[in-house]
């Protein structure tokens, strides 16, 4: 594992945000079993073997480089309580690279207490700070109100509709595209 990524470590008054460990499996795979968690991702519920190969993937991901296509994706845990809430993470934006894009979920029974936010902006701190970007991207269905006020809190603006993808990526067609630049981060735009 990259060194920086071994002693990662995001706390924030109410979070942990850690690289994924073994240990997280189980609670991970459980959040990805609410299709209502997934609505908006374009993704199905995994079967519990297909969700084993995409732990395993994320955990290997962390022996990539910054310089690389990387993506990186990260436990998020409540202070409090300990619990596993749900996962945010920075890497490569697939369908475009080498632009990088900062993406999050969390679970139902955690939503609108303002952790979603939370966790993105410690992410655009690191992503930023310690990674080194110079910009990020996220998108977001335009059905997500929830997810654009996230965005746009965070200073990051609209960019584009997605279109004319096809393959993998055509689900994604129709989506809003934000973007935030370091600058503008720096600048202190963002509102906690």
């Amino acid at each position: 594992m990259i060194e920086a990524l071994a002693v990662m470590r995001l706390e924030t008054e109410r979070l942990i945000i850690r690289p994924y460990i073994q240990s997280d499996l189980q609670e991970s795979f459980e959040l990805m079993q609410d299709p209502e968690v997934l609505t908006y991702m374009h993704m199905d519920v995994f079967s519990a073997e297909e969700y084993q190969g995409v732990f395993d993937w994320l955990i290997s991901s962390y022996d990539i480089p910054f310089d690389e296509a990387f993506k990186y994706s990260f436990a998020i845990r409540e202070k409090k309580s300990g619990a596993f809430i749900g996962w945010c993470g920075a890497g490569t934006l697939d369908f475009c690279p080498p632009d990088k894009e900062l993406y999050y979920l969390i679970g139902r029974q955690y939503w609108g207490r303002g952790y979603a936010a939370e966790a993105a902006s410690a992410l655009a701190e690191y992503s930023f700070g310690v990674i080194g970007l110079d910009r990020l991207y996220a998108k977001a269905d335009p059905r997500n109100t929830a997810s654009a006020k996230v965005l746009g809190r965070l200073g990051f603006t609209l960019d584009r509709v997605l279109e004319g993808l096809t393959g993998d990526y055509a689900d994604c067609n129709g989506e809003e595209m934000y973007v935030l630049s370091r600058k503008h981060w720096i600048r202190g735009v963002h509102q906690q």
